[in-house]
């Protein structure tokens, strides 16, 4: 029985022993088993979803855009920064807009506006048309409606609207800026081109603007106004105000000390904390190089080229050149 039992607990023993020994094994092989597997997972991560290295872009920098409601790629321009200010403001690039009176630039630098040079006359519709055509739209997605107003050497005196838009800007959010801005475009660049240089007509328009304006639509009387007519009456107030006649004049003086002769007058400032000045609605390409920020350059696409896409997508998406 000694025998027996000896035996009986020295089985006992080596079963007790023989348990931990397993799990150890067990944990050693599912250690390996996830260390290879999550080897694997990150090398697969690597090949096929990041198919090619992030690059770092410069972040930061200022766009001054120095602007007239009675210049035509003033316009333009304040559209194409408008649609574009998300992508910008994701790379640290902010975008001030600084109502400029044009007269007094072209006064004060001997400029004359185009359709007084019988050359820039004949050519200036066939630009305007492509330059329109070009933006499209408004940031709503309807299509613009621009026609020249039949005086627009009269409309174009627009001091008043133009003070208006510092008193706005002084008093309100950015965006209610943004909005009436816009609206004003619209206003002096669509049918029946109302004349903002008189008051009754400005302050009418103001009282009009919808809320949230974005381009126009079927139901814009309907909708809540971005003014009230308390606030109209202050902002006309405001135009007439040595204040705001101040600020305009301190604007177009500014404009004038960064070398604008004209109008859209862009002053880009990149995070090294260099100017330089850009002229006209078509040198975005030149703005963005300036500012270290990545962009597409106007290409010509070889035959066969994918013409949405073009050659840029296609080799960055890995397809066949």
């Amino acid at each position: 029985m000694r025998g027996g039992g000896t035996w009986g607990m020295s089985q006992a023993s080596y079963t007790n022993l023989q348990l931990p020994i397993s799990h150890c094994f067990s944990s050693l092989y599912l250690y390996v088993y996830i260390s290879v597997y999550l080897c694997v997972s990150v090398s697969l991560l690597k090949r096929f979803i990041v198919p090619y290295p992030c690059k770092t872009v410069k972040m930061g920098g200022k766009i001054d855009c120095y602007l007239d409601i009675a210049s035509l790629y003033s316009y333009l321009a304040y559209l194409d920064l408008l649609r574009n200010r998300p992508i910008l403001a994701s790379h640290g690039v902010t975008v001030e807009f600084h109502p400029t009176f044009l007269g007094a630039l072209n006064q004060a630098t001997g400029n004359k506006p185009p359709w007084t040079l019988p050359a820039k006359a004949a050519h200036g519709p066939f630009d305007a048309a492509r330059s329109i055509a070009r933006q499209g739209t408004y940031p709503n997605g309807s299509p613009l409606n621009i026609t020249f107003p039949e005086n627009l050497f009269i409309n174009g005196k627009t001091i008043l609207p133009l003070r208006a838009l510092h008193c706005i800007k002084s008093k309100f959010p950015p965006e209610t800026l943004d909005q009436t801005l816009l609206y004003l475009f619209h206003i002096f660049w669509s049918p029946p081109n109302l004349n903002l240089t008189v008051p009754e007509n400005l302050k009418s328009t103001l009282l009009a603007v919808p809320e949230g304006f974005s381009g126009p639509t079927a139901n814009d009387e309907k909708k809540k106004k971005l003014f009230s007519a308390e606030q109209v009456e202050e902002i006309m107030k405001g135009a007439q105000a040595e204040e705001f006649k101040g600020k305009l004049k301190k604007t177009t003086d500014e404009a004038l000390e960064r070398g604008a002769y004209g109008a859209p007058w862009i002053w880009a400032t990149n995070d090294k904390g260099e100017g330089e000045p850009f002229f006209g609605s078509d040198r975005f390409h030149f703005v963005y190089k300036h500012l270290g920020l990545p962009y597409r350059d106007v290409e010509v696409l070889a035959n066969g080229d994918d013409p949405k896409w073009g050659k840029l997508w296609r080799k960055e998406n890995g397809a066949k050149l």
